[in-house]
């Protein structure tokens, strides 16, 4: 071969890892983008337990799709271009418990926030104010003392049973019997805060979410809570969502408001539902706005 002519072909073969190098390049990055993406569009979670505390949001979605699985309901749509599902899961610890399961199975949310009614555990609080959890507990899950029959029954005597330490359950290992606390993800917590202003009809304070499936109407009982537990309110679904969340590890948060509070004796008041959803909507807006 004359050396001119071996002179081009060295240039073409050299031309050609550089395109190749290029393109290789241009599809790392693609993917990397792509990766970055899928992972911004996985969708928010909005849980509500009944109609009045889930429709309302569902209702600003914007391009709204209904899809069920079992009793639960799933409106899936848009806020501010980003996607946003609300699940209406039932009431209590188990239909919470399974509907997030489901959403977490079918739609692998990038966060999720439990929201609605509660009432007050806390006499500082009223109708009206708004409790960030930072932290969420079962105060249902409950061992009894060991009493025999005619020895009567002693409820401030029961111990917390740690549902995540099924090990010792039986008794032989004290860790079991500690309160097990679910912690708020840092980011959905930061956001909440920062729009704590838009809430004008009461306070939004942080505090300790207490659930179970329980309605507690003893003074008593709710104070028993308060001291022993710290609990700022009570419901029946959010201790349910958060330990779904943490099993699959999801960041959660949940945020009630007081519909009553009987230790005040703040009376019950049903439009706590809607603004509670008003209150939880600017949070969305602000943690999309935050991960961009």
């Amino acid at each position: 071969m004359k050396t001119a002519q071996r002179k081009v072909v060295i240039l073409l073969a050299v031309m050609a890892v550089m395109v190749l190098t290029v393109l290789g390049a241009c599809s790392a990055s693609s993917s990397t983008e792509a990766s970055k993406e899928n992972k911004q569009q996985r969708p928010i979670l909005i849980e509500g337990p009944m109609p009045i505390e889930a429709e309302n949001f569902a209702e600003r979605l914007e391009d709204v799709e209904v899809e069920k699985s079992g009793t639960f309901e799933f409106y899936i749509g848009t806020v501010n271009d980003y996607p946003v599902i609300v699940a209406k899961t039932g009431k209590g610890m188990e239909n919470t418990a399974a509907a997030t399961a489901v959403a977490i199975e079918k739609y692998n949310p990038a966060a999720i926030i439990n929201q609605g009614t509660s009432g007050g555990h806390d006499p500082n609080l009223n109708v009206y104010d708004i409790v960030l959890g930072e932290r969420t507990t079962n105060i249902g899950s409950m061992k009894t003392g060991d009493r025999d029959e005619g020895e009567g029954i002693a409820p401030k005597e029961w111990i917390p049973m740690d549902l995540m330490a099924s090990e010792g359950s039986a008794g032989e290992d004290p860790d079991a019997e500690n309160i097990r606390y679910y912690e708020a993800d840092e980011d959905l917590l930061a956001a909440a805060k920062a729009v704590k202003d838009v809430h004008e009809e009461g306070k939004v304070v942080e505090g300790t979410i207490g659930s179970a499936d329980v309605w507690n109407n003893e003074v008593d009982r709710i104070n028993w809570f308060h001291e022993n537990y710290g609990t700022s309110v009570e419901e029946m679904e959010g201790a349910a969502a958060a330990q779904i969340a943490k099993g699959y590890d999801v960041p959660y948060l949940g945020i009630r408001i007081l519909s009553n509070n009987k230790t005040n004796d703040g009376e019950y008041d049903p439009n706590t539902a809607e603004a509670n959803q008003e209150y939880v909507y600017e949070v969305v807006k602000q943690y999309i706005s935050d991960q961009k």
